[in-house]
C-alpha cells in the first residue's frame, strides 16, 4: 500500500491512466476559483475490508487524506459504536446510504437514532425497484413519499437524498426520469449525483443536470467514467472535470465530494487514495 503523497513514480505504478492524469500539463480553471469542498468516500468501496476490521480500515482511510465516510452498512455495529470509530479516525460521516423503507414507518426511528450517533444529517436512498423508473404513475407515488420523509427528517434536523444509477436517465415522454423525479420532490430533498453511473447512460451530461437542478447537489459521487479505458482514473477518464466542478460549486450547492472507485485490480485502499490525490491535483 502506497502511505505517503502520490508521487511520480507511484502514478507510473498504478497504471498509465493515473500517470496520464498525474503528469499531464493543467488544463482547467485557476485553483483560486474552487471553493474549500471537504472530500470524503464511500465505505462501499472497502465494505470486505470493513467486514474484517471497522476500526483499522477507517484510520487507513483518515491516514490517506479523507475526511469523511458515507456508510452504507452498519456491520450489526451501534451508531455509538461507529461514532467511537470514526473519531478515532479523525473523519466525520457525510452520509448513510438507506434503502426507502428504513425511512418509513416504525424502522425510521432506528435510522434517525443511529445518524444522530454518528453526526450524520444526510439520509440517502440508496435506488427504487426497477418498476418505479418506467412508469409516471409510479415515479409520482415515489416522489410523494420521498417529500414526506423529508417533512418527517425536518424535526431532527436531518435531510433525506435520492442517489442516482443509471436506469435514473430513463426518458418518460421525453424528460429525463431524473429531473421529473427532481421536479416532483421538495427542494428539502437531496439529489446526490453519481458521474459515473450516470454517463453510462449516452448523452448524458453531468454538468447539464447539475445546473438544471440547481441547488440539489448537496453532495455527489466522484465517479471516473470511460469508455475507452473502463479502468480509469480521475483525470485520465472522459469526463469534463472543471465544468462538474464549476457546476458543482456555482449552481449545485455542493458540500461534500465523495470519491468512488470500485473497479477490481487494484486494492480498494490503493486505489482511493491515488484518486483523492489526482482529484486534489485537479483542483491545484
Amino acid at each position: 500500500m502506497i502511505i505517503g503523497p502520490l508521487t511520480r513514480r507511484d502514478a507510473l505504478r498504478l497504471g498509465g491512466a493515473a500517470a496520464a492524469a498525474m503528469l499531464a500539463p493543467a488544463t482547467r480553471a485557476s485553483a483560486a476559483a474552487w471553493k474549500q469542498i471537504p472530500i470524503g468516500t464511500q465505505l462501499w468501496c472497502v465494505r470486505t475490508q470493513l467486514a474484517k476490521d471497522i476500526p483499522g480500515t477507517l484510520k487507513a482511510l483518515g491516514a490517506v487524506g479523507y475526511q469523511a465516510v458515507e456508510l452504507e452498512n452498519a456491520f450489526g455495529r451501534s451508531g455509538a459504536e461507529w461514532r467511537t470509530y470514526l473519531d478515532a479516525a479523525h473523519l466525520k460521516a457525510c452520509g448513510f446510504h438507506h434503502t426507502l423503507s428504513e425511512l418509513q414507518g416504525d424502522k425510521l426511528a432506528a435510522s434517525v437514532e443511529f445518524n444522530q450517533a454518528i453526526g450524520n444529517r444526510n439520509l440517502i436512498i440508496r435506488s427504487l425497484a426497477p418498476a418505479v423508473y418506467t412508469s409516471a404513475d409510479l415515479l409520482k407515488k415515489t416522489a410523494d413519499e420521498v417529500n414526506g420523509v423529508a417533512e418527517r427528517l425536518k424535526t431532527y434536523k436531518m435531510r433525506v437524498g435520492y442517489h442516482n444509477h443509471t436506469t435514473d436517465f430513463n426518458r418518460i415522454d421525453g424528460e429525463y426520469w431524473w429531473n421529473r423525479f427532481a421536479d416532483q420532490t421538495s427542494k428539502d430533498v437531496i439529489l446526490q449525483f453519481d458521474t459515473g453511473n450516470a454517463s453510462e447512460m449516452e448523452g448524458v451530461t453531468p454538468q447539464s443536470l447539475i445546473t438544471r437542478n440547481a441547488g440539489r447537489t448537496i453532495s455527489m459521487h466522484v465517479k471516473p467514467f470511460s469508455r475507452k479505458d473502463p479502468n480509469a482514473y480521475l483525470g485520465a477518464d472522459e469526463l469534463d472535470w472543471p465544468a462538474i466542478m464549476k457546476a458543482a460549486e456555482t449552481a449545485g450547492g455542493i458540500e461534500w465530494y465523495i470519491i468512488e472507485y470500485e473497479k477490481e485490480g487494484v486494492p480498494p485502499l490503493e486505489s482511493l487514495k491515488a484518486n483523492l490525490e489526482l482529484f486534489k491535483k485537479l483542483r491545484s
